[in-house]
């Protein structure tokens, strides 16, 4: 009788479990908040047509969802404040702010919101969104490698990618002074997220 009866709540417990193993998805879309800390975009425009000029922007913000058997259901938001830029050239930067360049003052929000994401390789993937600056939006294709995936030593799991890129700021109305600072300016963005 208690063998019956514990065979009974075994096979119970059996059904359970193997409901719960097959409903749950395999893999599913992983949420994740940029770590400004971690998360950098860096630029670079030739000056004069003889050395670069690098520059980045401080504290980006965002989050990304990443789903690695769907890659279609991934998506990623990266937002940078124009008054951020930074050059450490004190006298460069209030000229960036200015309204010859990034205008902070009527137009803070540089953004890119994707719109596609397509996997081309095992870490790699290609990444379509609008890019606004300015005021203005333009799409731009990317290509983004996984660069890892850990847990820190808080108990974090972090999941990270990066992309290099041109853009030619005159498709976004910053036509000043093109011809002493290249038309073409070339960014890297490296993204750390915090799984959420």
């Amino acid at each position: 009788m208690i063998a019956r009866r514990s065979f009974n709540i075994f096979r119970a417990l059996l059904t359970i479990g193997l409901v719960a193993a097959f409903s749950v998805p395999a893999s599913a879309s992983e949420t994740y908040k940029l770590d400004p800390t971690l998360t950098s975009v860096v630029f670079r425009a030739k000056y004069q047509g003889v050395t670069f000029a690098y520059g980045r922007f401080n504290g980006p913000t965002g989050s990304f969802v990443f789903d690695e058997s769907s890659p279609a259901k991934s998506s990623i938001e990266v937002r940078l404040n124009a008054k951020d830029v930074d050059t450490a050239v004190e006298k460069r930067d209030k000229h960036l702010k200015s309204p010859d360049f990034l205008n902070a003052a009527e137009h803070p929000l540089l953004s890119f919101k994707s719109t596609s994401i397509k996997r081309i390789n095992k870490d790699a993937y290609r990444v379509t969104g609008d890019l606004t600056m300015l005021g203005k939006s333009r799409s731009i294709t990317v290509n983004a490698n996984q660069t890892g995936s850990t847990k820190d030593p808080w108990g974090n799991f972090l999941r990270a990618f990066e992309t290099s890129f041109a853009i030619k700021r005159s498709d976004f109305g910053m036509d000043f002074m093109l011809d002493g600072v290249d038309d073409e300016v070339m960014l890297t963005v490296s993204v750390t997220g915090i799984r959420q």
